[in-house]
C-alpha cells in the first residue's frame, strides 16, 4: 500500500467488535413479541450447548416452529457453538457432563481443536457422547435461562424506545399541524 493511501486497515479485534455489535442490533430488531424472541434464543442456546454439530440449527428451528417461538433468534441462539467456541463449549460440556457420568478424560486439551477427532469420540464412543450430553443440558439450562432474561429485556428496551420516538414523531406532527393551521387562520383573518 502506498503512503498516500487513505484508506486505514483496522485490526482485527475491531472487525470481531464490529461483526458482533452488527449482530446484536440485527437481533434486536427482529420483529415480533419480546418473550416469544427470548424464548426462540434461549431454546437456541440450550440446543446449542447440546452434541448434535451440524444439525442443531434445524433442531431449534423445527422445535421453535413447533412451539410457535421465534425461530430466527432460535437461530440466533444455536451460534453460541460456532466454529470458533465450539473447542471450548464441547470441552466445557464434556468437563461438567464427565463429572455426571464418571467418564475420565482421555484425550489431550489440543485435541478438542481437531473437529474430525471429535466426531470420531462422539460416534464411536457412547460414554463421552453421554457426558457431553448430560453436560450440555446441565449447563445449558443456565445459559437458556440467562439468554432468555437478558435477550427479554434487551428486546422491549429496544422495541420500547422504537415505540417512545414514534409517539414523539407523531406529537411533533401533530404540533406542527396545529401551529400551521393557526397561521392559516390568522391569514384568513387578515384578509
Amino acid at each position: 500500500m502506498d503512503s498516500n493511501s487513505n484508506t486505514k486497515i483496522k485490526p482485527a479485534g475491531n472487525r470481531l467488535v464490529l461483526s458482533v455489535k452488527k449482530a446484536y442490533e440485527r437481533f434486536l430488531k427482529i420483529r415480533g413479541n419480546p418473550n416469544e424472541i427470548a424464548l426462540g434464543f434461549a431454546l437456541g442456546l440450550f440446543i446449542g450447548m447440546a452434541p448434535c454439530m451440524g444439525i442443531q440449527t434445524v433442531i431449534a428451528v423445527f422445535l421453535a416452529a413447533l412451539l410457535k417461538w421465534n425461530k430466527f433468534s432460535a437461530a440466533a441462539g444455536v451460534w453460541i457453538s460456532n466454529p470458533i467456541s465450539a473447542p471450548f463449549v464441547y470441552g466445557f460440556t464434556f468437563y461438567i457432563g464427565s463429572l455426571f457420568t464418571g467418564v475420565t478424560n482421555s484425550f489431550k486439551p489440543t485435541d478438542v481443536f481437531d473437529f474430525e477427532y471429535l466426531y470420531q469420540i462422539v460416534w464411536n464412543a457412547p460414554g463421552i457422547f453421554w457426558a457431553l450430553t448430560i453436560g450440555g443440558i446441565v449447563t445449558g439450562i443456565p445459559i437458556a435461562l440467562i439468554g432468555y432474561y437478558l435477550s427479554y429485556m434487551a428486546v422491549k428496551r429496544y422495541q420500547d424506545d422504537i415505540k417512545r420516538k414514534i409517539a414523539e414523531q407523531k406529537e411533533r406532527l401533530a404540533a406542527r399541524k396545529a401551529i400551521s393551521a393557526g397561521n392559516n387562520k390568522k391569514k384568513k383573518r387578515k384578509k
